[in-house]
């Protein structure tokens, strides 16, 4: 048994070991009971086992592990700095688990034994790379297990051993199989830790128990994981499914942060590529993550049933015969390794897999979102590319007519008419809370405000002011009770009037939406809408004021599109030019992806200037960091403007995303910190005059 320390280098195949040891060990967690009271940093009573990161938000571990948490709680503590010993410490739920509940009269909790724990608030972490292969623990295997265990110094730290695959309890269709493992201790405390596959450089199952009283235990395979609960109505958001959900996630992090020219750290794929592993690869570990991302991007399969009736069309491809049943594209993909064992011709081999992404493109979708077009090109792009670069003109040219094929039924359907939707009670034509902040620009940091109700006329009925100068951080006590005030004036039984925030634009980015103001202490963006908009705009020329008009008539009468312009391929690119916005389609909402939590001078002239363009919608995210790999929030960000059609139902869109960040949704989280601008043309804020002090 070896205690784990840093110190993973690039070089020859033991440094590459070492540097795939420390990405396991960086994802590797413990899993704790919740509340305050247990020591963190000993083996105390509240120290349940380990467990490890699969996807961003998602923990996977025991179910005998993390269904002894009260009511299904649990916390989670990680290293969020790989360089830091420091842990970091976040509340987490048991969303799933196999089984769901201990038989009565069972010793112990039957295998499968996994459960998945979802975080109740989004942070950064790391996570591991799990094999698609639907039986990666064969006879024979050497593998390294991973997990939390008290020191024999005291406390916890993580510790690995290396062990063989012996064999199996129960039959390799059997529910309840387990993996033998035998060669080093393991201690307590390692269960729900990693199953590792050194050689291919990849999770292969979760530890779920050790001997008593002698080296070796027994783990589950990740393949079982296949065997969650399906959905029983239809699945209409990747959501829905919550293994299609967490294995999307999965490959779209690892495909994110591999493809990101602005990450620096070494990935999954890069140590992968610098193991041995074993002959015969068709594709490379960069090629194969970069096409499970691409995979990832697309709606899953309508059923298991339609996956394998598209395996079963490939040549020497048995996918029937695998327990559990391939379930998302990834298990697909993972189901053509073992024809490849029968296929000996590499081109062979490789077409294998080409035809296979063809079949992808070409299958039926339980749903479509914008996105899915993108993906549909960006995945006949790299079959072509693949293609070209390794196979027979001969070939290449089959591949063409049956994407002419696919892309001509693809048109058809987005040519039909879209189902008509309910249309929302319009937010210009209901009354709004407006404040406006006004900085006292011979005191810093001291604002002025005001507070009215804004009707739908036009016209500003005045609750509160204050000109006496008000600090910053002393704002959201101070304007509770004006607030609260101006709320009830116009807020209807489920239905929270919109706040709208009027600032100057260094301010664009106040965190309003996170202010506490109410006796519950829930945020204010979660409890009611709030958006900002833009105070000192000085009078427009009738040319910028025609084009505020037409932009906002657009994307209030036409389908939004939207376009991330200030970061290209994962690199933070200067705002266009004022005449450069102008350019863009009147229905564009621009969304700026590095504007972050400390936006500086570059930065909110940036954003001047997308005002300047006269776009009247805009999105941003404080939490944007120049270095962040930022792929999935322009991927989110572009459907959730498309699917949101007009910009009447924006406000309420982001309310339901603070709200879903709030309550823990992972498929909401990365829209924390998201702010909207809106500022519609036809209701101009009133002077400084119009708003006397209230009576």
């Amino acid at each position: 048994m070896t205690q784990e320390t840093g110190g993973g280098a690039e070089g020859g195949p033991g440094q590459a070991e070492a540097a795939l040891m420390d990405l396991v060990r960086d994802a590797t967690v413990r899993i704790h009971r919740p509340g305050a009271g247990y020591a963190t940093d000993g083996p105390g009573q509240g120290f349940l086992g380990s467990g490890f990161f699969i996807a961003p938000s998602w923990v996977l571990t025991c179910a005998h592990v993390a269904m002894r948490g009260e009511g299904r709680e649990v916390n989670v503590l990680f290293r969020a700095d790989p360089y830091s010993a420091e842990l970091t410490e976040v509340p987490g739920v048991v969303l799933a688990a196999l089984p769901e509940t201990r038989p009565a009269g069972v010793t112990g909790w039957p295998a499968p034994d996994l459960a998945l724990i979802q975080l109740r608030r989004p942070v950064e972490h790391t996570c591991v790379y799990v094999t698609e292969r639907s039986e990666a623990m064969l006879r024979g295997r050497k593998v390294r297990c991973v997990g939390w265990a008290p020191s024999p110094g005291g406390g916890l730290t993580t510790l690995s051993g290396d062990c063989e695959v012996k064999g199996t309890y129960g039959g390799w269709a059997d529910a309840d199989q387990q993996i033998r493992l035998d060669g080093d201790w393991l201690e307590p405390g390692m269960s729900g830790g990693p199953v590792v596959d050194v050689a291919r450089g990849e999770v292969v199952g979760v530890i779920k128990s050790r001997l008593d009283d002698h080296q070796g235990g027994t783990a589950v395979g990740i393949e079982r994981l296949r065997s969650l609960t399906v959905p029983a109505g239809p699945v209409e958001t990747e959501s829905d499914d919550t293994y299609q959900a967490v294995f999307h996630a999965h490959d779209r992090y690892h495909a994110d942060r591999h493809n990101s020219p602005a990450s620096t750290e070494r990935t999954w794929a890069d140590v992968q590529s610098d193991l041995p592993g074993p002959p015969g690869r068709v594709l490379s570990p960069k090629r194969r993550i970069d096409l499970l991302g691409r995979l990832a991007e697309f709606p899953p399969p309508v059923s298991t049933r339609n996956l394998l009736a598209l395996l079963d069309g490939l040549p020497n491809v048995h996918a029937r015969d695998l327990r559990p049943a391939p379930r998302g594209w990834r298990d697909g993909l993972g189901s053509l390794y073992d024809a490849r064992v029968r296929v000996r011709d590499r081109d062979a081999a490789l077409e294998l897999v080409l035809r296979y992404c063809m079949g992808v493109l070409a299958a039926d979708r339980p749903f479509d979102v914008p996105s899915t077009r993108t993906a549909t090109k960006s995945l006949w792009e790299w079959v072509k590319r693949v293609a070209d670069e390794d196979l027979s003109r001969d070939f290449r040219q089959e591949l063409v007519l049956h994407w002419r094929a696919v892309r001509q039924r693809r048109d058809q359907e987005h040519q039909r008419a879209p189902a008509p939707m309910n249309e929302p009670a319009r937010y210009g034509e209901r009354a709004f809370v407006l404040l406006e902040l006004e900085p006292r620009g011979w005191e810093r940091d001291l604002y002025d405000w005001r507070i009215g109700v804004a009707r739908p006329t036009g016209e500003v009925l005045p609750v509160a002011e204050d000109s006496q100068g008000t600090g910053l951080g002393a704002l959201p006590e101070r304007l509770a009770a004006p607030l609260a005030e101006a709320f009830r004036r116009c807020d209807e039984p489920d239905s929270p009037a919109v706040l709208q925030v009027a600032v100057v634009p260094a301010l664009l980015g106040l965190d309003v939406d996170n202010w506490q103001v109410t006796p519950d202490g829930l945020p204010l963006g979660v409890v009611r809408p709030v958006v900002v908009r833009r105070t000192d705009q000085g009078p427009p020329t009738d040319e910028l004021d025609r084009l505020r008009r037409t932009r906002w008539n657009s994307i209030r009468n036409a389908v939004m599109r939207a376009e991330v312009i200030d970061c290209e391929d994962g690199m933070a690119v200067r705002v266009p030019e004022v005449t450069d916005l102008h350019a863009l389609a009147h229905e564009t909402v621009p969304v700026l992806c590095r504007y972050g939590d400390r936006p500086g001078p570059e930065t909110t002239a940036g954003l001047v200037r997308v005002l300047e363009g006269g776009f009247g919608v805009a999105l941003w995210r404080r939490t944007g960091e120049t270095d962040a790999v930022c792929t999935e929030f322009h991927r989110r960000a572009v459907d959730t403007v498309a699917e949101v059609r007009t910009s009447d139902r924006l406000p309420q869109k982001i309310h339901e995303l603070r709200q879903g960040v709030r309550a823990g949704r992972t498929e909401m989280y990365w829209s924390d910190g998201i702010a909207l601008f809106y500022d519609d043309p036809h209701y101009s804020l009133p002077g400084s005059g119009q708003l006397l002090e209230a009576p």
